[in-house]
């Protein structure tokens, strides 16, 4: 789904880059996310028509120089860094990954896999413990590894909470006495069942997006075009 039509951030792109978009003999500059939307992120752009020799098997290498294009593979929760600070002109990136980042980007269009869910959750035998404790401190602790998604959550809900910022193994803090409850993502629920654990709210729906940086966006005709055409194989 094409989403050119939201508002775009503040320019945050430096000089270098706008004139590095301008130039005619630059390279577009893409960054990829490792990991679980690589394979699918690789897949698309080629359908885009994007020259993707070396993605399929990249081992250590980290940035590929194409025909008219430059890829460079970086981390997923890095992916929203690059793209705001000019490092590169556009991206895939997981739109829960983008919420948590908070930075300026421009999103141009939903792709549409990579499906996933943020929920929050707690231990199956404790129905009802995370409302008492609310009750009686007027604070809940909880855990995650996502705390700018977690806070603006329960702003939202308009309660009180404590964040345990954890970097794994979320599903053990409830478990341990070391959060009431917890906010993670989840595909298919699965984890969660094994660790005894059950869904109380949803957070926020997720799924791949095309990003831009502003600048880019505004002065690069190949990051809109592209878009257009990734919006038709989305």
């Amino acid at each position: 789904m094409l989403i050119m039509g939201d508002p775009l951030a503040k320019d945050t792109c430096s000089t270098e880059s706008q004139q590095q978009s301008n130039h005619p003999t630059s390279r577009l500059k893409i960054a990829v996310p490792k990991g679980a939307l690589y394979p699918q992120s690789v897949e698309l752009l080629a359908k885009a028509g994007l020259d993707v020799r070396g993605l399929d098997d990249p081992g250590r290498q980290l940035v590929f120089y194409n025909e008219g294009v430059e890829f460079y593979i970086v981390r997923p929760t890095d992916v929203p860094v690059f793209v705001s600070y000019g490092g590169v002109d556009c991206a895939i990136c997981g739109k829960d990954t983008l919420v948590e980042a908070a930075l300026e980007v421009v999103e141009l269009v939903d792709l549409g896999f990579g499906a996933c869910r943020f929920v929050v959750a707690e231990p199956a035998q404790s129905t009802g413990a995370a409302e008492d404790a609310y009750r009686r401190l007027g604070i809940l602790r909880i855990a995650t590894k996502y705390p700018h998604i977690t806070k603006k959550y329960y702003d939202r809900e308009g309660v009180q909470v404590e964040i345990v910022k954890m970097h794994g193994n979320i599903e053990l803090a409830p478990l341990c006495g070391m959060a009431e409850r917890i906010v993670d993502i989840t595909a298919t629920g699965t984890t969660l069942r094994e660790n005894n654990l059950v869904i109380v709210d949803e957070v926020l729906q997720s799924t791949a997006r095309f990003i831009g940086n502003p600048a880019s966006v505004r002065i690069d005709a190949r990051v809109r075009e592209l878009a257009e055409e990734l919006a038709i194989w989305a």
